[in-house]
């Protein structure tokens, strides 16, 4: 059975061209039901639900229009792709706002049928100047491991070509949750990502517990991207220019412009 939690693992980063550079960080993050996340965050006085504490979360941080309900928001923007989302749970992986401070290189939305079959995830993708990108992703084929591919759309890193696809995996995320993204380019892999976190009880100890190792844990991620972003300018990896202001419809752009490849500066 799924169901609300922390969960608490590591995050492995692998580049592989045109250097190898990878590193592994731990972290946690919290799995909510969207339609509880008012009561989840009444379970201890360090957390909250759009106001300030130690731990919070904020309808700001996500998709759409704040005032209304987070599935609500969900539905009408699967609906804009083309998706008709499933009637049963929805839990969203993700990082909860700190001493008020949030940043999310990628939500997860996981969408289950009633039966808890996974149907449909949702992959909210951040960069750091503000751009967000929503990659609506079913599965591929009926396995135990939901795969689904996308194209690259946002403007990520400025270390990272735009002209790639994305092929996720995802297991269900039950006692043990998988998440691995890679980027390919002309079927060469350029890049991999992959989440590996347990499930641990939704309970004031836990949380207190998390805070006290990860007291600010989206400050963590945030310092973490421009450390290794420097470790990559430091062996010389190429920038790539980013042609819109916040990244968002970065492909587009670079296509509309007559570009066969990502504008490298070096």
């Amino acid at each position: 059975m799924i169901d609300s939690g922390l969960f608490v693992g590591t995050l492995r980063h692998r580049r592989f061209t045109p250097v190898v550079h990878a590193f592994t960080y731990p972290l946690f993050m919290a799995l909510l039901d969207i339609d509880r996340v008012a009561e989840l965050m009444r379970v201890s006085a360090v957390t909250s639900y759009n106001r300030w504490n130690w731990a919070s979360f904020d309808d700001r941080d996500h998709l759409g229009d704040p005032s209304r309900p987070l599935r609500e928001r969900l539905v009408v923007d699967a609906a804009r792709h083309g998706i008709e989302l499933p009637t049963g749970p929805i839990f969203l992986l993700t990082h909860l706002r700190y001493l008020g401070y949030c940043f999310n290189p990628v939500s997860f939305f996981y969408c289950f049928d009633r039966a808890e079959q996974l149907q449909v995830v949702l992959a909210e993708v951040s960069n750091t100047v503000g751009g967000a990108h929503n990659y609506w992703l079913r599965p591929d084929s009926a396995s135990p491991t939901f795969r689904a591919a996308a194209t690259k759309s946002l403007y990520v890193s400025p270390f990272m070509p735009v002209d790639l696809e994305y092929a996720f995996a995802f297991t269900a995320p039950a006692g043990r949750l998988v998440a691995h993204m890679k980027a390919v380019k002309a079927d060469s892999v350029c890049f991999d990502a992959t989440l590996s976190l347990e499930r641990r009880p939704w309970s004031a100890a836990e949380i207190r517990q998390a805070l006290i190792r990860y007291p600010v844990m989206t400050a963590t991620v945030t310092a973490g991207i421009h450390w290794q972003a420097l470790r990559l300018w430091w062996k010389g990896v190429p920038v790539v220019r980013r042609l819109t202001g916040d990244g968002v419809g970065e492909r587009a752009a670079y296509e509309a412009a007559g570009q066969t490849d990502s504008v490298m500066e070096r």
